[in-house]
């Protein structure tokens, strides 16, 4: 069709090396791509394209890749019992918020704030500067969460829980809601939230590595990306 040899659906590339580089480049070194892992990468690539060998080409390309050498960090096992948090009941019912600090400046930023729905799994990656309060935060929570999902149940944050507690007493204000829900403070059983802190965090030294300071840009790509 058109001139395109399709197998299965997939554009067939056969052994046109300079092609297969062509699309690693486009669906793992890019922002699209975020420099992902070699499952990531594979599901990308063979929804679009097909080659013989393809799956050992993606594995050998990642794993000459420098960016991702110099980039990702090495994963182990975390010692002792996990104490995993009960399963939430729908969607936004539960979420986790953390923040990633110490980033250089860019623009006026050097935090981001990461919220995530338990249940879905759906993260918001916001954008702040330091000093932040209660305040500030649920000023944010407001403007780009509270539109889109509402007001959770259960605030999760590795954040003290006095933090907490501001943080929801300021929501109550900000949307003149008088119901007093609880909030959480789990030290050690937030572990999706620290998975996808490292995910982002991986995606921004890749994408970033040559000119940390823009990394504010690549906030938005990040989430689609995620």
């Amino acid at each position: 069709m058109d001139g395109i040899i399709k197998y299965k659906g997939k554009i067939w590339l056969g052994n046109h090396k300079e092609a297969h580089q062509a699309v690693l480049l486009a669906l793992h070194a890019s922002g699209l791509g975020g420099n992902s892992g070699i499952t990531a990468t594979y599901h990308k690539v063979k929804a679009l394209f097909y080659w013989p060998n393809m799956k050992q080409d993606i594995r050998d390309y990642i794993s000459k890749c420098q960016v991702c050498s110099q980039a990702k960090s090495e994963h182990c096992r975390l010692p002792g019992l996990l104490h995993p948090l009960p399963v939430p009941s729908q969607a936004w019912h539960t979420i986790s918020l953390d923040f990633i600090e110490g980033l250089p400046k860019s623009k006026s930023y050097d935090t981001i704030l990461v919220i995530i729905d338990k249940f879905s799994k759906y993260g918001h990656f916001i954008p702040l500067s330091h000093p932040y309060t209660a305040l500030s935060v649920a000023q944010l929570f407001l403007s780009n969460i509270y539109k889109l999902h509402g007001l959770p149940t259960m605030i999760i944050s590795d954040r003290d829980h006095i933090f907490t507690s501001s943080l929801w007493k300021e929501l109550f204000c900000l949307t003149d809601t008088t119901l007093n829900m609880g909030s959480s403070y789990h030290p050690q059983t937030d572990g999706q939230t620290e998975w996808l802190n490292q995910c982002l965090e991986t995606y921004l030294r890749c994408l970033v590595h040559s000119c940390p300071t823009k990394w504010s840009q690549w906030i938005s790509l990040a989430e689609y990306w995620y």
